[in-house]
């Protein structure tokens, strides 16, 4: 996958989620700026990440993000890799120490949000590009430095963890489609 791959991917992406398909237009603008993909491209960048359920879609694996204080999917900066659902796959590894997942190529959810400003980055947007995974809840998993904790969340009890929207549109959105990875 590559730029004028993922470019492709987010013009014929659709989606049930009004909310969700105003987001299209920004990401295929973005696409446009050559650093897009580096944290340092401003006022946004592209960031990947995994929407990792267990292979019963009854729970999903989620990091207590230490800069962010919440709950939410593991993913992160692209770093220059165009390859976002490597970018999605390697964050998930390194976020939650799970090394086998079964990955969708195809794009999950597509979300833009606001980071807030720390003392050595200003506030900017995450264009995030999630991707399905499924892994065996049953394989150890760790808590990076980048986590104050994982956990499988069972998605009957997910908003009790969080309530944001993006991540409850991913929950909701296993309902709807009914394919197998």
């Amino acid at each position: 996958m590559d730029r004028r791959l993922l470019n492709g991917m987010l013009q014929s992406y659709r989606s049930d989620f009004a909310e969700e398909q105003k987001f299209i237009s920004p990401f295929l603008e973005l696409l446009n700026q050559e650093d897009c993909f580096q944290r340092t491209h401003f006022p946004g960048h592209i960031t990947g990440s995994s929407w990792i359920i267990n292979p019963d879609r009854t729970k999903t694996l989620l990091v207590h993000h230490a800069k962010l204080n919440k709950w939410v999917q593991p993913g992160g900066h692209a770093d220059g890799e165009e390859n976002i659902l490597n970018v999605a796959l390697r964050e998930a590894e390194e976020e939650t120490g799970l090394k086998n997942f079964k990955s969708s190529h195809k794009i999950f959810d597509v979300d833009i949000h606001l980071i807030p400003e720390r003392k050595d980055f200003p506030e900017h947007f995450h264009y995030d590009i999630r991707f399905l995974a499924v892994a065996d809840e049953q394989e150890p998993i760790i808590v990076s430095e980048e986590s104050h904790d994982v956990r499988w969340i069972d998605l009957n009890e997910l908003e009790k963890f969080t309530r944001e929207r993006s991540v409850v549109r991913m929950k909701e959105k296993l309902s709807l489609i009914h394919s197998s990875l």
